[in-house]
């Protein structure tokens, strides 16, 4: 990397790309035609901008990731409070980025990063608000959208049109059908769907693709069908926490683990409840 420029010398960089002084551009970075690359942006070994692709603000992203046309990622979060306060975006390696793609930073009130981890594919027109925290081998399928200050936990796949509401997390191995508006906490291992979404159950084919064993699986659906059970008219929390007494005397797995565990953390939300039979 030359001192002056901060750009390896085995970088390939299109004559029409502009690069501001001082952004970093690792060994075998590829920058297509016509992208704008601002000056606190870091792209690490072997990045691959398309073509036509901006970056701005202070933008992290990782080794390997491939970034199509049209996207946008770092530039100001749409947060009538933002004043431009020196917030973040990481992008992890190894995550494809398809076209008109918008990745925003964060703001005060949320910590001031936004993140998105390794492996993951965000499809076609996919948003990622200010504030987000998207894990690793996710899967935002055409023009998903994410609110500011959502958590998406590690392996889930969000369907194409569906929209999560700011502050709600999404639990792991989640399934959540095209065209859901989310605006509750879903919890691991689920399948959620509908214009207002509801729980439908377990992700029991994703648990198999990840995996999980048989018992596994039968543990986490007894859970959910003990803890989601609305003809139980004791307390959400009491049935949560009588599923959580009888798995820890039966030695729970880290599927029921990872379930607990989700449903014990902090939340400005109530969780995604089935579709009421009654009445």
């Amino acid at each position: 990397m030359t001192d002056s420029s901060r750009i390896h010398e085995a970088a390939q960089i299109h004559p029409t790309a502009i690069i501001a002084d001082g952004a970093v551009i690792g060994k075998d970075v590829v920058i297509g035609p016509y992208c704008v690359i601002g000056k606190d942006v870091t792209l690490d070994e072997g990045v691959k901008l398309v073509s036509h692709v901006c970056v701005d603000g202070i933008t992290h992203i990782g080794v390997h990731s491939l970034i199509y046309p049209f996207a946008s990622i770092g530039h100001a979060p749409q947060d009538l409070k933002y004043n431009g306060e020196p917030s973040t975006v990481t992008i992890g390696k190894n995550t494809t980025i398809r076209e008109y793609v918008t990745i925003q930073p964060g703001t005060t009130s949320g910590g001031m990063k936004t993140t998105v981890g390794n492996d993951c594919l965000l499809m076609v027109g996919v948003h990622v608000a200010h504030d987000c925290y998207v894990g690793n081998n996710v899967v935002m399928a055409n023009y998903a959208t994410l609110a500011g200050h959502v958590i998406i936990e590690d392996h889930v796949i969000i369907g194409g049109l569906s929209a999560i509401k700011q502050f709600v997390r999404i639990g792991a191995y989640a399934m959540i059908g095209g065209m859901s508006g989310v605006e509750k906490d879903v919890v691991p291992y689920a399948m959620v769907l509908g214009e207002r979404a509801n729980l439908h159950g377990v992700n029991i084919v994703g648990m198999k693709r990840h995996g999980f064993s048989n018992a596994e699986i039968q543990q986490v659906q007894a859970i959910y069908k003990n803890v989601f059970n609305e003809d139980d008219d004791a307390p959400f929390n009491a049935r949560v926490q009588k599923q959580r007494e009888s798995f820890v005397t039966a030695n729970q797995d880290r599927a029921t683990q990872i379930v607990f565990d989700f449903m014990d953390g902090d939340t400005k939300c109530h969780f995604c409840m089935p579709k009421s039979g009654r009445g």
